[in-house]
């Protein structure tokens, strides 16, 4: 089992950098066996006010990566660290302006 979503990858209909993003992210994961998953910033109101101009938006651990591309070292980087314990499954980025 693989357990909570440790990466997370903000996107959007239509966005060709996401169909990039999402690509390494999968890749990347399917390689680590790292739990991932991606949120339309168009699903939720806060997301897109905070997040929109940004996609894709890549976090892990609840921490902000990156905006625009993935790099997989860095992915791989992040992945390195010990997942954070009690790391909710559902998790979504913090929507303060504290990046």
């Amino acid at each position: 089992m693989i357990g909570p979503s440790r990466v997370l990858l903000l996107t959007r209909a239509g966005c060709h950098l996401c169909v990039d993003a999402e690509a390494v992210v999968r890749s990347t994961c399917e390689e680590q066996g790292v739990g991932w998953r991606s949120v339309d910033v168009d699903s939720d109101d806060e997301l897109r006010a905070r997040y929109t101009d940004h996609v894709p938006v890549t976090f892990v651990d609840q921490r902000l990566l990156g905006y625009w591309f993935v790099d997989a070292s860095a992915l791989r980087g992040a992945l390195a660290e010990p997942a954070p314990p009690n790391l909710p499954d559902e998790w979504l980025p913090p929507l303060d302006d504290q990046h």
